[in-house]
């Protein structure tokens, strides 16, 4: 392979490798920003494209800035938690709104008849979920603890974080500690990490039985930074407290006077204070009306759910685990919202229009015409809501509107072409939410129209 090549950078990708065309391929290169001009070496190559490594940087960006974290970078033992640290906080915006725009015009053929404005908030300390790896190196005698690195699977040598939670940044140093001086360091692959609006709770999963020694270092240890621990010996299910009392979290969303409770190991957004705005937001743009029957798909805890219940007349939650639909019936409970909302446990990937069909004559509102559904807010993972939408292209009876929240864009451009092309939908709106800083994940909303 040619050493010594030359290439300018004109976008980035979506997992934030800038990307050049070179004899009729594509270039993909770490580390590198659109605008910039790079010398580099080839280290992979297709037919189609080929994967290059940064060997000089010849003209440099105006949205190039210095990271924030000495750990961020494109060297061998770089901490991967990042991947857009050298850009601008602002281009960072530009960049994951061109990313959506540019997959909903390759993939759907569409563009949003209005862009929404960026939902932006803190851009440091915004993280209050993590899984930390946890290392033992025999050869060192020490326990690393953090992210993996970027290029291998290593866990990287990390201090601090700037992105977690000031908190839970300070405790990554006392952590190494606290597994080097256990019978189960080497045992002790991961600690999972959830923050609340007023507590702290600390997950390890352990392979063996800790000894009593371990599991008072680890009481010890809780008492001392004021966080719960918890040990894991299986599945998610098997997390438990190590004290017995299982302190429960909470995150509140206040402009609905809604406070939800949630446990360790449940899924819940990342960035808290994103969420609230997330939340404000999506419910602003579905626009329920009061006497409205709302559906809330991928419901989860009841993120959605409850604060629509407090607009609209009643809302249904359909998610896929019984176990979160009890834990979101629970909160309903504790919000004073259970009669307003009904929770069920469905399997959303084999959706389908007689399921749909169902769903209307079972709890769409009575009228003279026929039942009707009135709006419908999707949240999916990021395999996306392929069964879902494909039944609201076919069904007969469509709600109104609709608000899609997405966590991979993808998804979302692929779900937006059976909208549009199958069902008749007209994607009015679009926009990011910049719910993960420094990373190149995108965040986004869509509204469609009947």
């Amino acid at each position: 392979m040619d050493e010594n090549l030359e290439v300018e950078i004109e976008s980035l990708n979506l997992d934030g490798r800038g990307i050049g065309q070179r004899d009729g391929k594509q270039v993909y290169i770490a580390g590198v920003l659109p605008e910039e001009r790079v010398r580099y070496v080839p280290v992979k190559s297709r037919p189609r494209h080929e994967v290059g490594r940064m060997e000089a940087l010849l003209r440099s960006s105006p949205q190039r800035v210095a990271p924030e974290c000495a750990h961020f970078g494109f060297f061998q033992g770089a901490c991967g938690g990042c991947s857009l640290q050298h850009l601008d906080a602002a281009a960072q915006l530009t960049a994951k709104q061109h990313m959506l725009e540019e997959l909903l015009w390759q993939i759907a053929g569409i563009r949003p008849q209005t862009l929404l404005p960026p939902i932006d908030g803190p851009i440091w300390g915004y993280r209050h979920r993590a899984r930390l790896s946890v290392r033992y190196v025999r050869r060192r005698d020490e326990v690393l603890v953090g992210f993996r690195e970027r290029a291998r699977g290593f866990v990287a040598d990390i201090q601090s974080c700037a992105v977690l939670a000031e908190r839970v940044s300070d405790l990554l140093m006392p952590l190494r500690a606290l597994v080097a001086g256990l019978s189960i360091r080497e045992r002790l692959p991961q600690i999972d990490v959830a923050v609340g609006d007023q507590s702290i709770v600390l997950v390890a999963r352990v392979l063996d039985t800790p000894s009593q020694d371990d599991c008072e270092a680890l009481l010890s240890f809780g008492r001392a930074h004021g966080v719960s621990m918890w040990l894991q010996p299986g599945g998610p299910d098997t997390a438990a407290p190590l004290d017995g009392n299982a302190d429960v979290l909470s995150l509140s969303l206040p402009e609905f006077g809604i406070t939800l409770p949630f446990a360790p190991m449940d899924f819940t957004q990342v960035n808290h204070q994103l969420n609230t705005v997330l939340v404000s937001r999506a419910l602003e743009l579905l626009a329920p009306e009061p006497d409205d029957v709302v559906v809330d798909f991928f419901c989860g805890l009841g993120n959605f759910t409850l604060p629509l219940a407090t607009r609209a007349r009643q809302v249904i939650g359909l998610e896929g685990s019984t176990k979160l639909v009890a834990r979101a019936e629970q909160a309903a409970q504790h919000n004073g919202l259970a009669q307003r909302t009904v929770f069920t446990a469905r399997e959303l990937f084999d959706w389908n229009v007689q399921d749909w069909a169902w769903l209307v004559n079972t709890y769409g509102a009575k009228t003279t015409a026929a039942n009707r559904i009135d709006r419908v807010l999707i949240d999916p993972p990021r395999a996306g809501a392929l069964a879902v939408v494909q039944s609201l292209a076919e069904t007969r009876t469509p709600p109104e509107r609709l608000v899609y929240v997405s966590c991979n864009p993808e998804t979302l451009a692929r779900d937006t072409a059976v909208l549009i092309h199958k069902g008749g939908w007209q994607l009015q709106a679009a926009g990011i939410v910049n719910m993960f800083p420094h990373t190149a994940h995108v965040e986004s909303m869509a509204v469609f129209v009947k």
